[in-house]
């Protein structure tokens, strides 16, 4: 069989014109020849199997994007297999949204889905001030933990930085905690020799977006398995590290990262003071093993200052709602 007007092969994969079009200017599938005066493409019948595939990939609603990097990806399926489940937690979410709507426009007074989290800031057993800051709500989970003789205020004014996220209705997150970042910069700036880390983590459904700088930590337990999120900004592997990178008086450019979210997932943020003092085997163990956030951070906590309690601890827990 030789080559095939643009609209044989369209029928034959089960695809309109317009769409190969579509797929040829993006690269997904090129025709085997363009006319160069007519500007006819024409399809090699061996192509019907990936236009075929596209054809069904996108029957899943997986955006072009998404096609293109799992067709050119080395392990498509396992691509596949992670974009229907984040459209599965998506879904997930938005059926959670359903119901509390369902539920408020009957009257009836349910609390929106979100977080369910416990926090706790401790002064440790050997230092003299707290300097470190948590706060946990319902969208927004943050630790920072500051230095420097003002690192109290500039702990505080990174997390009053973040705060108003919990509330963030519109735009995206990412761009909403880059713009708390700079703010918390531009607070923290004027301070005298002090400084903070920042960690952030600000939940929507199936969307989990992280902001960080510094040396505190984000964990993810997920099946029984603990997953650190965030990588330290330290130089070396002295202990205790020095910063690479934090909010100071000079710039410093945070991670911005992006996570899926899951039913069943439970998170720690912590300052080094917790980190440094329980090994991750312990962590992991203790937050398998709590029933509660308010348990895990307590025993957390605790844990720490068993052990000597030698900095501030500051710890948060949440799992997401069912």
């Amino acid at each position: 069989m030789g080559l095939l007007t643009i609209g044989a092969f369209a029928r034959a994969a089960g695809l309109s014109p317009k769409a190969l079009r579509l797929y040829d200017e993006l690269g997904l599938l090129p025709p085997a020849s363009v006319d160069p005066v007519s500007g006819y493409r024409r399809y090699a019948p061996d192509q019907l199997e990936r236009a075929r595939l596209i054809g069904l990939l996108r029957r899943t609603g997986m955006p072009l994007a998404r096609v293109s990097l799992a067709l050119s990806g080395p392990d498509p399926a396992a691509e596949v297999l992670a974009y229907w489940r984040e459209v599965e937690a998506d879904v997930a979410a938005r059926g959670r949204l359903v119901a509390f709507l369902v539920e408020q426009l009957s009257g009836k007074d349910t609390a929106m889905p979100g977080l369910v989290h416990a926090v706790r800031a401790d002064r440790g057993l050997v230092r003299e001030t707290n300097q470190d800051a948590a706060y946990a709500g319902s969208h927004l989970l943050a630790v920072a933990d500051g230095f420097g003789p003002g690192g109290h205020q500039a702990s505080v004014a990174a997390i009053e930085a973040v705060k108003p996220l919990d509330a963030l209705t519109s735009g995206d997150p990412l761009d909403a905690l880059g713009e708390a970042f700079r703010v918390a910069g531009s607070a923290i700036r004027h301070l005298e020799d002090a400084g903070t880390t920042l960690t952030a983590l600000l939940w929507s459904g199936s969307r989990l977006d992280v902001l960080h700088v510094g040396d505190s930590r984000a964990y993810l337990l997920r099946e029984g398995e603990l997953f650190q999120l965030t990588r330290d900004h330290v130089h070396g592997t002295a202990v205790p590290a020095t910063l690479a990178r934090a909010l100071h008086r000079q710039p410093a450019e945070p991670d911005l990262l992006l996570h899926d979210a899951r039913d069943g997932d439970r998170y720690l943020l912590c300052s080094d003071g917790l980190y440094a003092a329980v090994p991750a085997d312990t962590l992991s163990g203790e937050l398998r093993a709590a029933t509660t956030p308010g348990d895990a951070v307590g025993t957390l906590v605790d844990l720490a200052n068993r052990r000597g309690g030698p900095d501030n601890i500051a710890c948060v827990v949440a799992d997401v709602a069912a």
